[in-house]
């Protein structure tokens, strides 16, 4: 019954994974070009109130800013595969490739005479 138990929470731990895989893939594959600037070559330099203004890109944010931004709002791809890791450690714990022991010994207690 254990290999039953462990085998069922691999597979699960495995398709999480692969869905959340498989919807980063897809959200980078359904992301469209960049707009086009609003201002075209003839009104770049036109000084009237309805001319468009083209911003600067903002610079990115620092690494560590974006790694805590992606542990306090994690995606939903990030939380299949956040959880189907934690099914695959289950699995393994389940299986017995991963194994615990806890003990504790005493010493002898010296008697008195």
């Amino acid at each position: 019954m254990r290999d039953w138990i462990s085998v069922i929470v691999a597979v699960l731990g495995v398709l999480l994974v692969l869905a959340g895989s498989a919807l980063i893939v897809m959200r980078a594959l359904a992301s469209s070009a960049p707009p086009a600037p609003l201002a075209t070559p003839d009104s770049s330099f036109d000084e009237s109130p309805t001319a468009a203004v083209v911003a600067p890109a903002p610079a990115p944010a620092p690494a560590r800013n974006r790694l805590v931004d992606a542990v306090k709002n994690p995606s939903p791809a990030d939380r299949l595969i956040f959880w189907g890791i934690i099914l695959l450690v289950l699995a393994a714990i389940a299986a017995g490739a991963i194994s615990f022991s806890l003990g504790a010994s005493g010493g002898t207690v010296p008697t008195v005479p």
